[in-house]
């Protein structure tokens, strides 16, 4: 074990002193959900203070399939055993929808999943969450953003014909549009509070697959690291997602991830050099390639009803993970207090450097 190692696993034993998540829970602080893409990613959020963490089996039954992460079924009953000897939780992600011939990868998972003792699976797919009802009755289900449950109606079917105790929120709601849902629905939510922004709504967003020719909603990977290049264009940085250039960095500009909803385009119809933007660079249409950052709301976000907020990030490495989960427990643990913010802290592990509200703040619909 390297030296870094032992001060993760000595930190996490020193947390167990700490309040667990349900006597948080008591106390009225929202749950913070943390990602681990690997085993030492959730050892690491759990020392930094995070209630659960989330993770995935080695394969396409999660949305995040990228090669090195991810557990095997003997790193998930090790990770289960750490967390819970610390008062923390694990949920496991099965949030891909099965392929037609498949469909036993993604039954497995969750029946591995259950046999493991997780705290919930978080599902999309209804076939899977009837296979989970019907043979797994006892285990706590979670409907997944990739679901895009985003109103009463489609809530209150997933609530009535399966059980599920929670919902993830797709990146598309206002602040408004949460607490408004919140008064008229009795299931937990859950929303994401640091990490990618997705300005669509996840689960039907085809950007990626068009390009591509991989869905995420099924292989795992919006913008598959396969199909990405960086290509020098004069003194200036193309980054393309296959055949597409989506954005034109100029020299000494940071390079960000090409994902199409952050991309950088010249609206048809547009004239060069006005406020539309230039003919060269455009315009992000969508969002700029920055993280989503709601430090800031947590007061908000809480009177509005919500039961978690949610760290993005599992393709993202310890020191990312550390960083945000401990700046993140401060921010919670002292909400309403006069204390320093975190936002310096945020802002270095936020793509870009800086960070959005998302449609938190804004009324996109």
């Amino acid at each position: 074990m390297t030296g870094t190692g032992r001060a993760a696993d000595s930190r996490a034993t020193d947390n167990r002193s700490r309040p667990d998540r349900q006597d948080r829970t008591a106390r009225g602080i929202m749950e913070l959900v943390a990602p681990a893409g690997t085993p030492a990613a959730l050892r690491t959020a759990i020392a930094a203070g995070a209630d659960v963490v989330y993770c995935g089996f080695r394969d396409a039954t999660n949305a995040r399939n990228f090669p090195g992460l991810n557990f095997s079924r003997d790193e998930l009953a090790a990770g289960i055993a750490h967390a819970h000897a610390r008062g923390a939780g694990v949920y496991l992600a099965c949030n891909t929808y099965p392929q037609a011939g498949r469909e036993h990868l993604w039954r497995q998972a969750v029946d591995d999943a259950a046999s493991l003792g997780v705290d919930a699976v978080i599902l999309a797919d209804i076939g899977l969450l009837g296979h989970a009802r019907d043979r797994h009755p006892d285990l706590r289900l979670h409907l997944s953003v990739q679901a895009s449950a985003s109103n009463e109606d489609a809530i209150a079917f997933y609530q009535r014909h399966f059980g599920v105790r929670r919902v993830v929120l797709p990146r598309v709601l206002s602040l408004a549009d949460i607490a408004a849902l919140n008064h008229r629905i009795t299931v937990e939510t859950e929303v994401f509070a640091f990490g990618g922004m997705c300005v669509m709504a996840e689960g039907r967003c085809a950007l990626s697959s068009y390009v591509t020719g991989e869905s995420p909603n099924t292989t795992g990977a919006c913008s598959p690291a396969a199909h990405i290049r960086y290509q020098p264009d004069g003194d200036a940085t193309l980054a393309r997602l296959g055949a597409v250039t989506v954005d034109r960095f100029a020299p000494g500009e940071p390079v960000g991830y090409p994902t199409l909803c952050k991309g950088r385009f010249t609206p048809r119809g547009a004239t060069p050099g006005t406020a539309s933007g230039p003919r060269r660079d455009g315009v992000y249409l969508f969002e700029d390639p920055v993280s989503l950052n709601v430090e800031a709301m947590l007061p908000e976000l809480a009177a509005a009803g919500v039961r978690a907020i949610k760290i993005e990030g599992r393709q993202r490495g310890r020191a990312y993970v550390e960083a945000v989960v401990a700046a993140f427990r401060r921010a919670l643990d002292q909400a309403g207090r006069d204390e320093p913010a975190t936002a310096g802290t945020l802002a270095a592990m936020s793509e870009g450097g800086s960070g959005t509200a998302g449609a938190y703040r804004r009324g996109w619909q």
